[in-house]
């Protein structure tokens, strides 16, 4: 994995042309966002990254070097102390272990940061991100932020609180 880049920004523009539907998340009619408004979301993002030390890692193929997703730390519906893993892969790279690869080595770096809590938000329909976080030790934090439209959010935490806590 690697820091992000304004170049990664046509990739980053290919993984939104392949989401889901269901993510309401993708290149509308008139081709928005472009590539050039990637570019500025990512310069955005590595500024934010500089100030708050959480940031987003782009993940290579080792033989070839090749883009095929990212992986890496948010604040996102979260905070700081306790901020969202995030990641999405290409569909070609679905299910040769890249996703939960990746998040290990973001969770152990978190740890070395001292953090002792990560959250993730799943949309309930997305089984394979649930499967990665399973992996890597997320359980259902039983919070949940309903959406009609998109699909349910649920909230996954690491770790696993002791029973009978949240």
């Amino acid at each position: 994995m690697r820091p992000w880049t304004p170049a990664d920004s046509t990739s980053i523009r290919q993984l939104w042309k392949e989401r889901d539907p269901r993510s309401l998340r993708l290149i509308d009619s008139e081709g928005r966002p472009t590539v050039e408004d990637f570019r500025a979301g990512i310069e955005d993002q590595l500024a934010e990254s500089a100030r708050n030390g959480l940031e987003l890692l782009a993940i290579e193929t080792k033989d070839d070097g090749e883009f095929i997703g990212y992986c890496g730390l948010i604040i996102g519906k979260s905070t700081l102390d306790e901020p969202e893993i995030a990641y999405e892969l290409f569909k070609r790279a679905h299910g040769n272990g890249y996703a939960t690869e990746a998040s290990r080595a973001v969770l152990s770096a978190a740890r070395d940061t001292g953090r002792t809590r990560l959250w993730a938000t799943v949309r309930a329909w997305n089984l394979a991100s649930f499967r990665v976080l399973e992996k890597i030790g997320f359980v259902d934090s039983l919070k949940v932020d309903p959406d009609t439209v998109r699909g349910d959010s649920i909230w996954m935490t690491w770790p696993a609180p002791p029973s009978g806590h949240d």
